[in-house]
């Protein structure tokens, strides 16, 4: 009798692509059964408190809360190398000028939040918004900035904003680092075998897509939201690459930094003991 294993990821095309063998039935699954259930990375955030999925995309900064009940696949990062998350407003400023505004997030338990609080403290206002939602309405002025994930990383300029800062380019500056994003997780009570068989098959999903990239992008492009081709490939480049494939040292050195910094920053009300599946 196969195992269910019901998996929750991002409507967005680097997700889509990294999650296409899967979906599609591209590769043997064994004694496993995926069913994938599409939502934005707050509610899956939300909803991975609650222990809901087996198998489930995170912030790497909503992981700091459920390390009781998840593990960290090595596997699967989105992984901002010199980018990532960005602030754009209706006028060209500095980050200084971000101060005493009203920034609209896509949620508080974003990576993308976590980075914002690290850069200006409390020194600013937010509304949570939908992601896909937040450069429209900087654009018609309900808010005097937006933090902005996924494919609006590429499109802002299109709409008259101008980048204030990228979040991802400042962290580097920081710490010499990347700056990780996203990660899967694997909930602990499947028990090490299934953690250890869960984590290969996305591990071969992911290198699946790799191989056959054009067939993953055409795959990828029904969650492009206004990407062309040329901007999907560009995008998943970002996101789906070496980091993917494995964390390794410095990805996870990258997220314990990234973690011992909101902790001692306050962000984080606990330590977090970072734990991958073996």
């Amino acid at each position: 009798m196969s195992q269910l294993i019901r998996v929750g990821h991002s409507p967005d095309p680097d997700d889509a692509f990294m999650f296409h063998a899967l979906a599609n039935d591209k590769i043997p699954t064994g004694n496993y059964r995926f069913t994938h259930e599409l939502q934005d990375i707050e509610t899956l955030n939300r909803r991975a408190m609650n222990a809901e999925l087996e198998l489930s995309a995170v912030s790497i900064h909503g992981y700091a809360y459920v390390t009781d009940k998840y593990a960290l696949c090595p596997c699967g990062a989105s992984m901002g190398d010199n980018y990532g998350p960005m602030v754009v407003a209706r006028e060209p400023g500095s980050i200084d000028s971000l101060r005493g505004k009203r920034i609209a997030v896509p949620g508080t338990l974003t990576t993308a939040f976590l980075t914002l609080k690290l850069l200006l403290g409390d020194s600013f206002t937010y509304g949570v918004e939908p992601f896909d939602a937040i450069l429209d309405l900087v654009e018609a002025g309900k808010y005097d900035a937006g933090l902005i994930i996924h494919e609006g990383q590429l499109t802002y300029a299109t709409q008259g904003l101008h980048l204030i800062v990228d979040l991802g380019k400042w962290w580097m500056d920081e710490t010499g680092l990347p700056l990780p994003l996203g990660g899967n997780v694997i909930r602990k009570d499947l028990g090490k075998q299934a953690m250890h068989e869960v984590n290969a098959l996305l591990k071969q999903s992911i290198e699946y897509g790799l191989k056959h990239r054009q067939e993953a992008l055409d795959h990828a492009l029904q969650y492009g939201r206004n990407l062309d081709n040329r901007q999907a490939d560009k995008f998943v480049g970002m996101y789906v690459n070496d980091w993917t494939i494995d964390f390794g040292a410095r990805g996870r050195e990258a997220v314990t930094k990234l973690l011992q910094r909101a902790h001692a920053a306050g962000i984080i009300p606990h330590a977090v003991n970072v734990e991958f599946v073996e």
